[in-house]
């Protein structure tokens, strides 16, 4: 179970990548139709050139994640009794791949409407989260939980959570009013990107400042979570200064590419430090 749970993650980020990748070559509607690519073809033909491939590719990638988290549903399925917790988990992340091809196939037949992109990327950011949270508990004993942490500390924890979902949002905004569309006719939201990527910041690093504090009292206070906390900083501050550099030199795809996978990277330390504030009931 333990590899195919990791491999199902991995295939949850991996895609994530794939999908920034068809947006910022332009290919997202590579395959004008859905669910076939074309109206007379399931897969890319030659004349679609790279575009019909590197969408095609990501489509065909959707697949590959749906067999893994159906793999794992299928494992947890023996101990769906004694382990409820990671058979809702292992089914979120089944039904939410389903879901998310679904509302892919949305997006192409609208015309990769920016609203949709952005809803496609956010789901695809809870996934990753989701499968996460699988990859924790599944090394943590079942039953009922007890906090760890000081009351305060969790309420913290929660705050900053608030704060990486706002920053995740509005970034979201900034990236569908700005430049990389996914196609030449696709449309932008009609914000103003120069003032919402500011915008975008302020979350940003209000949630660095945030998760240092945790991090810093948790090392302190030698807290269950300080090691996530500490790796959720570190991503933290790797994703500050993609951020700044691809704001200051003109949104080179490689650096949008990388600032939406570390993003869900650190969607992902975030929720693995958080079950860390409780544990099983002795």
């Amino acid at each position: 179970m333990r590899v195919l749970a990791w491999a199902s993650f991995v295939a949850e980020v991996l895609i994530i990548a794939t999908g920034g990748a068809v947006r910022l070559t332009g290919s997202g509607l590579g395959c004008p139709t859905w669910p076939t690519c074309t109206a007379d073809s399931l897969v890319s033909t030659p004349e679609m050139g790279i575009h019909g491939i590197i969408e095609f590719g990501n489509r065909t990638l959707t697949g590959l994640v749906g067999i893994l988290a159906l793999a794992v549903v299928v494992l947890v399925w023996r101990i769906r009794r004694e382990r409820r917790d990671l058979f809702v988990l292992a089914l979120v992340v089944l039904g939410g791949v389903v879901a998310q091809a679904i509302v892919g196939g949305i997006t192409v037949l609208t015309g990769l409407n920016p609203f949709i992109v952005g809803f496609h990327y956010v789901a695809s950011v809870a996934l990753v989260a989701v499968a996460a949270t699988f990859l924790a508990r599944r090394t943590q004993a079942p039953g009922p939980r007890e906090l760890v942490v000081p009351r305060w500390y969790a309420i913290l924890v929660r705050l900053t959570g608030l704060a990486l979902v706002v920053t995740i949002f509005v970034g979201v905004l900034t990236t569908g009013a700005g430049p990389h569309s996914g196609d030449s006719e696709a449309g932008r939201n009609g914000f103003d990107a120069e003032l919402l990527s500011h915008l975008h910041s302020w979350p940003g690093y209000i949630l660095f400042a945030l998760t240092l504090v945790l991090a810093l009292v948790a090392w302190r206070a030698k807290l269950a979570p300080a090691g996530w906390m500490l790796a959720l900083l570190a991503i933290e501050l790797v994703q500050i200064m993609v951020g700044l550099y691809q704001a200051r030199n003109g949104l080179p795809e490689l650096a949008v590419g990388v600032h939406m996978v570390l993003a869900a990277l650190t969607a992902a330390a975030f929720t693995v430090a958080s079950t860390r504030l409780r544990r099983p009931r002795a």
